[in-house]
């Protein structure tokens, strides 16, 4: 095997390691050694590639978000409209948190340790993606064909208050991250999201950071 391609694999083990190791323990109780006889390799391996558990750290950020950025990156192509298009957003998103303990981990890390993912980031972060996406395909779908596309940013808001409420839920209880309970949910929303009053949902300037 090429000297190169072991390096990416062993760089890949230990992040992948590390993430795991977080979710078990934390980040503070998370120890080097562990790490890297989780990933079966020696510590001097690990310090080749890491000089420190912060870097360590933000590599799993770093990993995370590109996973995450993959997963958008579905979403933006998608030529479905707005409400459609989130159902499936979402879907891929937890079925994707479920599966991957880096983008778990990387979800759970604390903001200022790892700028970038937490939920107030994310919910800036969803919201313009979801309003870019009611000008560009419409609000239409399952959550409102009547609705008038003419109010996209309450769709947004509401759209992106739901994922960033089901992200959060499905942290204590996985069951809010299966696919039937996302469809469900979707199936429930009323006929008309546009017509919603602004005041009662949060502008994603109001909504506060979770640890």
């Amino acid at each position: 095997m090429p000297t190169q391609h072991r390096a990416i694999q062993s760089r890949q083990a230990l992040i992948r390691s590390a993430a795991e190791t977080f979710l078990e323990k934390g980040v503070p109780a998370a120890g080097m050694v562990e790490i890297s006889r989780r990933a079966r390799l020696s510590k001097g391996a690990l310090y080749f590639h890491f000089t420190s558990k912060d870097d360590l750290t933000l590599a799993v950020r770093d990993a995370a978000l590109a996973t995450l950025q993959e997963i958008e990156d579905v979403f933006t192509r998608s030529p479905q409209p707005l409400a459609v298009a989130v159902r499936d957003f979402t879907v891929e998103l937890f079925g994707r948190v479920e599966s991957d303990a880096v983008l778990r981990a990387g979800l759970r890390l604390r903001p200022e340790t790892a700028p970038g993912l937490g939920i107030y980031a994310l919910e800036q972060r969803w919201y313009a993606l979801f309003l870019d996406k009611a000008v560009t395909c419409g609000t239409g779908g399952p959550v409102g064909p009547h609705a008038s596309d003419t109010e996209p940013r309450r769709t947004a808001q509401l759209l992106t208050s739901l994922v960033v409420g089901l992200l959060h839920l499905g942290s204590e209880d996985r069951t809010w991250w299966e696919r039937e309970a996302v469809v469900g949910l979707w199936a429930l929303l009323p006929a008309a999201p546009g017509q919603v009053s602004a005041a009662g949902l949060p502008a994603p300037t109001q909504i506060s950071a979770a640890g």
